[in-house]
């Protein structure tokens, strides 16, 4: 496909699920390779600004070495592999080694680009052939593959891939052999990446109109009326929150709804995981704790990760919810509470806020004096719950069932995102804030100039006592309440 990922067809998807060798370009989502097992090995043959201009053979003989060496290899191609992708060539020289091979067509940026660029190449009434062509050669080479008089005349739509260098002659070339200085052109550039950009001129300004913006390789340059078709069409590159880079801190196995919301508004999510959930290493005291549940009246749950490692620890035991038969359950936030629901259980109090004195109101009017409440969390957690409930006469006890730790090389990946910048910075929780600024040693000044999103109260002043200006609060303690909260700031 052409860049976004979610391009990448079913059938590509699974012959990269099942390779040993991955060859790829330059030019290939990073996201992609995650399809590939752990144990693949991925070979970058990407050709690069001042690096060698040919190194087609060098590839060819490498996917012959590869196959030959009983590995199942996928050359994973931008665009479509048989066009201008020299998939041909590569499939010649495998059929000469006689390696068996497949081909899995995909979506050509000529094709790709225009549409994000809510361009339709064909429109009844405007336009209904389309020509791609390569612009890598110059009209003024004698002895040119392209008749460029001829597509002049042609009248139909024209996407140009590897153009930009060429620009100038081929806008040029086209006015030359009859279209007319008006015709609209259209510069997309990255085209269905997140970061893509769109210029609309005319052949006779387009030059100058891309160059004025800032364009460069790699450009998809469209030619005809179509063009105009983008202002009823667009529907890509007008979201919500296009173009904004969002980085996301909450541990990668929870990411997953967050990133996709994100993605949907047009938002360019970058994972920085500052929190990784591990076990106790000793789960002694936990299972005393699950044994005895039928003691407690009250379990009250606090984050999405308590409900699932007391169940997953419950599993390892061989038990399930009936162990729990015997007492009520809390639980702070409907996220906390989905988790719950997700096993087959409804709580039976949910706090009206994701904050601990709301379900600390919740339960003094359920009167808990007297009562056994248990509390499993994490190692390190505000004592705020328990000493809100032992205020009011209850009898508590907390279980730690996992810690939060920085991932290993989350401060190179977190370096790396940040010399690049980003808009937004999202904490999901008070462990989030405290693991990302102990990986920047403290400076939260290398968050300068990017807004603070936070999922809570408690979470924003965590974020506050630590320096940071909370720019956007979401009160609902969803990836839903997040997303809509950054979008209400840059939208109100």
């Amino acid at each position: 496909g052409p860049g976004d990922p979610e391009l990448l067809t079913i059938r590509g998807r699974r012959y990269l699920e099942a390779a040993d060798v991955v060859v790829y370009d330059r030019l290939v989502d990073q996201r992609l390779l995650g399809h590939a097992p752990t144990d693949a090995e991925l070979v970058d043959v990407g050709k690069r600004p001042g690096g060698p201009r040919d190194r087609q053979g060098e590839i060819n003989a490498l996917l012959v070495e590869w196959a030959q060496s009983g590995k199942r290899v996928v050359r994973l191609k931008g665009g479509d592999p048989f066009i201008f992708g020299r998939g041909g060539e590569e499939v010649a020289a495998l059929a000469e080694a006689n390696i068996p091979f497949e081909v899995v067509p995909g979506i050509t940026s000529a094709i790709g680009a225009p549409t994000y660029a809510g361009i339709p190449l064909t429109h009844r009434g405007v336009a209904s052939s389309l020509t791609i062509v390569a612009g890598s050669e110059s009209p003024d080479k004698d002895g040119g593959l392209v008749d460029w008089d001829l597509l002049a005349k042609s009248g139909g739509t024209l996407s140009l891939l590897m153009g930009w260098e060429n620009l100038p002659a081929i806008t040029q070339a086209l006015i030359d052999g009859g279209r007319t200085e008006d015709t609209p052109v259209a510069v997309v550039q990255w085209g269905t990446w997140s970061n893509q950009r769109t210029v609309v001129g005319s052949l006779g300004s387009i030059v100058d109109t891309a160059k004025r913006a800032g364009l460069s390789n790699p450009v998809v340059v469209v030619v005809g009326e179509v063009v105009n078709l983008r202002a009823v069409s667009r529907w890509f590159d007008n979201r919500p929150l296009f173009g904004k880079r969002v980085l996301v801190t909450r541990s990668r196995t929870q990411s997953a709804d967050l990133v996709d919301l994100l993605e949907r508004t047009g938002a360019e999510p970058v994972e920085v995981p500052t929190i990784e959930i591990q076990p106790v290493g000793d789960f002694c005291k936990v299972d005393a704790e699950l044994a005895r549940l039928t003691e407690y009246d009250w379990v009250v749950f606090t984050s999405t990760n308590a409900v699932e490692q007391l169940f997953g620890r419950l599993d390892v035991l061989g038990w399930d919810a009936r162990q729990l038969h015997g007492s009520r359950l809390a639980a702070i936030g409907t996220a906390t509470a989905s988790a719950l629901s997700e096993r087959g259980i409804v709580a039976d109090l949910i706090s009206r806020e994701s904050v601990s004195q709301s379900l600390i109101d919740g339960l003094a009017e359920q009167g808990v004096a007297g009562k056994n409440i248990l509390l499993p969390g994490a190692e390190v957690r505000p004592d705020r719950l328990r000493r809100g409930l032992e205020g009011l006469g209850a009898d508590v006890r907390e279980v730690t069932l996992y810690r939060t730790v920085a991932p290993s090389g989350a401060g190179e990946r977190l370096a790396e995102v940040l010399d690049i910048g980003v808009d937004v910075v999202t904490f999901t929780s008070s462990s989030t804030v405290t693991n990302l600024l102990a990986l920047l040693g403290g400076d939260a000044s290398r968050l300068e100039g990017a807004r603070v999103a936070c999922i809570g109260r408690v979470t924003a002043e965590t974020a506050r006592k630590a320096g940071l200006n909370v720019d956007i609060l979401a009160e609902d303690s969803t990836a839903g309440g997040l997303v809509d909260a950054i979008v209400g700031h840059y939208m109100p």
